[in-house]
């Protein structure tokens, strides 16, 4: 059975930022070898040109960039980045190791650092799908966070509205049962008593429902659930 054009995964673009051409050939190579995934890799050869093309380009997956620039280097390059409000996952590239620099480009949400020696023709492809989906799994729990926080929002703003509601209905209703309680003790011949009955069970209808929406118990309600099922 033939899979379907819309089915396959769509082509990861990669940025490569490097001034080092046998290097940034060497990487191209090893991405466009790779099997399980598509690569489309974007070569600039300086932080300049990379955020050039980050600045017209909205379809950029991620960034490989070198430490390293004559005239710039990695962390200065993320934030630049972070001012264009642009977040794109950054893998840094480096030709030694420096614990020292993996901390700060950490602390700068770069995703992760690698040593260019160690490169391999499977290592890079999977560390950059690795690295993938790590981001998506975030934005995912991210974009649950702030549902969950909008729904609590919501509630908190259902449940100030019915204690208002209450209080609102509260005064009237007193004043209205000290009448209703005057009225009876004056035994007046020309009210009739199921009228009397009558408004007293309505009242009490009302003050039941009242105190019934007062104790609601919001904790057993989903303000977080999906209703487009519900019939």
């Amino acid at each position: 059975m033939e899979t379907l054009d819309s089915d396959k995964p769509k082509p990861i673009r990669v940025l490569l930022v490097d001034d080092d051409v046998t290097f940034a050939k060497l990487v191209q190579v090893i991405l466009k070898r790779f099997q399980q995934r598509t690569f489309v890799t974007i070569w600039k050869d300086s932080v300049e040109g990379a955020l050039a093309e980050i600045a017209r380009n909205q379809e950029i997956d991620v960034i490989l960039i070198d430490y390293y620039f004559p005239t710039s280097n990695g962390l200065e390059f993320c934030l630049q980045l972070d001012q264009m409000g642009r977040f794109i996952p950054i893998i840094f590239l480096t030709g030694y190791r420096d614990f020292k620099l993996a901390v700060e480009a950490m602390k700068l949400g770069v995703e992760d650092f690698l040593l260019k020696d160690d490169l391999k023709e499977v290592y890079l492809p999977r560390t950059i799908l690795s690295i993938l989906d790590r981001v998506d799994l975030r934005k995912h729990k991210q974009a649950i966070e702030k549902r969950l926080a909008l729904a609590e929002n919501r509630a908190q703003a259902i449940r100030e509205l019915v204690v208002t509601v209450c209080h609102e209905f509260n005064n009237p209703l007193a004043a209205v049962k000290i009448s209703f309680d005057l009225l009876q003790r004056q035994n007046l011949e020309t009210v009739k008593p199921e009228v009397m009955k009558s408004f007293e069970n309505r009242f009490n209808t009302i003050d039941s429902e009242i105190k019934r929406l007062r104790d609601l118990n919001f904790e057993k309600i989903d303000f977080h659930g999906d209703h487009s099922n519900n019939v």
